[in-house]
């Protein structure tokens, strides 16, 4: 059950016309008062031919035209207005019910105190069958204001808790983090003029396209106008960016002006404060790295970066600041990748925005390294090659599973949910990526007696999942996949152990898909020759010491480097 409560207006008669009539596309029917703040003498337009909706309003107004005499002066806004809505699959509720429910709002709203005979006058009208409109005059019968401050989430606790005793959908609780709903003239606005979002849905999804671009709130507005966004941004008189709003082209008022939204009317993350905050941060993080005897592309960079994402999720500001950074990453993945991908991973971004929204206070220099993967992926002209990408998704895969449960941990109950909606997409998208990597291994087999010394590895290196990943239709490529890795110079024994370090597998549907996008990431350069780099760390440490008499007696280097003819050089 959704109760919206409304911005304050000044017309109770206009709102009642509009309750009564027909409504915009004839889909108010029987319009009735079912609860008021005195039903006896009630004049209701629905149920009596004599009553007018001019009674009603006078009848409503009466505290508010007294109040307005005796001080002289005239209350601003005096109009409460809270449409309450079922969900489409709870049961129809009686006129009875909806009075109940109406009287336990008002009373958590403030407007008409349990037990208080002095409240504000109020009505619930119904004109369908699973909402109701109560509207309320904001002076008491002894001419005093309601405190209404925090009203919101009062009527959201009330909601939570009618929910349970009438047996409707339950819905979670509120936390504050969520953008604005649309409007209904933003819905009807958009519908009019052919958009499939209205224009705070379409900025909020521009300006999150653009995050992964920008390295300060400056270049953000840049890339917004740049991309056709009107953008006003409100300067202090040094020129420094004070804060900003946002416009989308051919959206006009009433007198044929730009409409703009500010940031935080947009979504409560894309205020300017918060944007730099998470856009302005330098500090690297340090964490450790896959080997990179050949140059890392973005893609690669980005998996690595994920590797990092478990290791520091027990501080709370440090997974908030990574887990907002992992949707900037899946943003640009989606930006970036084949187009038979974009749509579930669009939608995956789409989805996981809800999670990015903070309860916890982010320390955004924790996430540096994920960010940049971001930026570098978005700025990215080269495609990924297939295996790349599967291992990719792969990761974001498991580390948005990974933001799942932190979430849920901490009872962020609609992050969590957001959380496990994005997984789907990705989950699908994964699965899109990784089919051209099968077919390509299934071609190329091992032979029969390497098979053999490859099935005892998995048993000694992951006896635990054995069976499921030997008895799963994707051994075969795992088996090409580390006869592969051990033609490079690879111990395949090693590199199962690894690959299951780092994404546990009690929960993977496949586990050997799991590790062959594992594998192929950390395989993919040559194997170090232990014996030669032993040999190069015992030379090095030696030149070192010998440094001071070689250099007159000055400091040894810690740059010091072997050249092939023995001599150092700083």
């Amino acid at each position: 059950m959704i109760a919206a409560i409304k911005p304050a207006g000044s017309n109770t008669r206009g709102l009642l016309a509009y309750l009564y009539g027909p409504g915009r596309h004839d889909e108010h029917t029987d319009p009735h008062i079912v609860g008021g703040f005195a039903m006896l003498g009630m004049p209701d337009p629905g149920r009596d031919q004599d009553a007018t909706l001019t009674q009603l309003a006078r009848h409503l107004d009466e505290p508010v035209q007294l109040r307005n005499s005796e001080f002289g002066k005239k209350v601003t806004d005096p109009v409460w207005h809270c449409p309450v809505r079922a969900a489409p699959e709870d049961r129809r509720l009686s006129d009875a019910e909806w009075a109940e429910i109406a009287q336990r709002i008002v009373e958590a709203a403030g407007i008409a105190p349990a037990g208080d005979d002095l409240g504000c006058r109020w009505i619930a009208v119904r004109h369908a069958d699973d909402h109701i409109h109560i509207l309320a005059t904001t002076v008491r019968e002894d001419g005093r204001r309601p405190r209404l401050h925090d009203s919101g989430a009062r009527v959201g606790d009330a909601c939570r808790q009618i929910e349970k005793d009438y047996g409707l959908r339950q819905l979670k609780k509120g936390d504050r983090t969520a953008g604005r709903r649309p409007t209904q003239a933003e819905m009807h606005k958009a519908e009019r003029l052919g958009w499939e979002q209205t224009s705070r849905d379409w900025l909020q999804d521009r300006i999150r396209a653009a995050i992964p671009h920008a390295s300060s709130a400056e270049e953000l507005l840049a890339y917004l106008e740049a991309g056709g966004i009107v953008v006003k941004p409100r300067r202090g008189p040094s020129g420094d960016l004070l804060g900003y709003a946002v416009g989308r082209p051919g959206d006009l008022n009433n007198d044929g002006e730009q409409i703009f939204h500010p940031g935080g009317k947009i979504a409560p993350d894309l205020t300017l404060p918060k944007l730099k905050a998470r856009l302005e941060t330098t500090v690297p993080e340090e964490h450790p790295t896959a080997r990179r005897d050949q140059p890392a592309t973005p893609w690669h960079q980005a998996t690595d970066a994920l590797d990092t994402l478990h290791t520091d999720m027990a501080e709370d500001t440090h997974a908030q600041a990574r887990i907002t950074a992992l949707g900037e990453l899946i943003e640009a993945t989606a930006q970036k990748a084949p187009a038979h991908l974009q749509a579930e991973l669009r939608a995956a971004s789409r989805a996981f925005a809800r999670a990015q929204h903070p309860q916890i206070r982010a320390e955004n220099q924790a996430a540096h390294t994920l960010r940049t993967a971001a930026r570098d992926i978005a700025h990215t002209a080269t495609a990924p090659d297939a295996s790349a990408l599967a291992t990719l998704l792969a990761a974001l895969v498991w580390a948005t599973v990974l933001a799942a449960h932190w979430h849920k941990a901490k009872s962020h109950a609609h992050q969590s949910e957001a959380a496990r909606q994005a997984l789907q997409g990705l989950q699908a998208a994964a699965e899109k990526a990784l089919m051209p990597v099968l077919d390509g291994l299934a071609t190329r087999q091992p032979s029969e007696q390497a098979r053999r010394s490859l099935v005892h590895d998995v048993r000694a290196a992951i006896p635990n999942h054995a069976d499921r990943i030997l008895s799963g239709p994707a051994w075969p490529a795992l088996a090409a996949v580390l006869a592969d890795a051990e033609a490079g110079g690879h111990k395949p024994h090693q590199l199962l152990k690894e690959a299951a370090a780092q994404r546990e597998l009690t929960t993977a549907r496949q586990p050997a898909r799991v590790l062959i996008t594992r594998i192929q990431h950390t395989s993919r350069n040559p194997a170090p020759n232990l014996r030669a780099e032993a040999a190069r760390r015992r030379t090095t440490m030696r030149l070192s010491a010998l440094g001071p008499a070689l250099d007159g007696a000055q400091p040894a280097s810690p740059l010091v480097s072997v050249h092939p003819n023995n001599r150092p050089r700083r």
